[in-house]
């Protein structure tokens, strides 16, 4: 079997990694392939380096590495590099990058100075992580560099903020008028991106957000095309559970596109290429969407163990959702 993925940062990454414990537990899917479409729009350039969160997060907890307690960064990391730059002033101070990770950052940074592709510099970041042996291949959704801004609305009036100020500084706190994709118009999907899509024999959207992770993929032009055109189900995990996402500020981010925070109005926004919708025991019977079948199941994702439960409940309705 090949798996696409769509996959923001921590739900999708640990998801991720449960359905490669569920792939290694099940001997019928021994050889599976899975290719991750990861979200570049939460990206940001910090201390003159290219950070990239999101395929980050899916590295290190792919590959083993990553901080359990956060979620994101490198287990066993020391912060020395950002104790010294906050002591010099040099900002910002509320974006912590442990020494480990600069070191992920530098490597990124010199390699796209040097003319590589993100796509390119994201698959030796793969292999220095292990990817490839694990049957794991890691796109970037996109090439081109985009930037998720959020428009604010306080204080001195409306005003944009990076995603990340927006969502790591501010908590989320303050509501969100809109948020603002820059360069996403000059966007096209990453080498390999498109052809996963539709090779694929099932596509997956795992837990991510579904408005900065899974919609920004989403608005890369030719993926949502893709996925209506598709062969292979398409089967999403609810990220909600009932009505409140499991970590993060989903909940803030469907408030400003003005989608109610449920698992039924967060499938209806996939509803022109979905399948399958795995939920909530919580939210059972809450959604009835036309050609979508709808299983329920602890969504939970506790450990490992469980995460791969999940994953082998939604290839299980990928068996059986009907295809288009």
């Amino acid at each position: 079997m090949h798996v696409t993925a769509l996959s923001g940062g921590v739900g999708g990454a640990r998801f991720l990694r449960g359905l490669l414990a569920h792939i290694d537990r099940t001997p019928e899917l021994h050889g599976s392939t899975v290719t991750v479409i990861g979200n570049t729009g939460d990206d940001i350039t910090l201390f003159g380096l290219r950070v990239c969160p999101d395929l980050d997060t899916v590295l290190y907890t792919l590959g083993g590495g990553a901080n359990e307690q956060q979620g994101w960064g490198r287990a066993d990391d020391t912060y020395a590099v950002h104790g010294e730059l906050t002591a010099l002033g040099v900002p910002p101070a509320w974006f912590g990058l442990g020494d480990k990770d600069f070191g992920t950052h530098v490597a990124r940074s010199l390699w796209l100075g040097q003319g590589f592709t993100l796509s390119e510099v994201t698959a030796r970041l793969a292999a220095r992580w292990g990817l490839p042996e694990r049957g794991v291949t890691l796109l970037p959704m996109t090439d081109t560099p985009v930037e998720t801004h959020v428009v604010l609305d306080e204080g001195e009036g409306p005003h944009a903020v990076h995603f990340q100020e927006w969502w790591v500084r501010l908590r989320a706190t303050v509501p969100a008028e809109r948020f603002v994709v820059v360069g996403m118009d000059r966007a096209a999907p990453a080498p390999g991106v498109l052809d996963a899509i539709r090779q694929a024999d099932l596509v997956l959207l795992p837990p991510s957000n579904p408005v900065v992770s899974i919609g920004i993929v989403l608005g890369v032009p030719g993926i949502r095309d893709a996925l209506r055109g598709t062969r292979a189900p398409v089967v999403g995990v609810s990220p909600l559970v009932s009505g409140r996402p499991v970590r993060g500020h989903a909940d803030a981010c469907l408030a400003a596109i003005g989608v109610e925070s449920t698992a039924a109005a967060v499938a209806a926004l996939y509803a022109d290429f979905l399948d399958g919708w795995l939920v909530d025991d919580a939210d059972a019977g809450s959604v009835d969407l036309p050609g979508v079948r709808v299983s329920a199941r602890p969504l939970l994702m506790t450990d490992v163990e469980a995460a791969a439960d999940i994953a082998g409940a939604a290839l299980d309705l990928g068996r059986t959702a009907a295809v288009r």
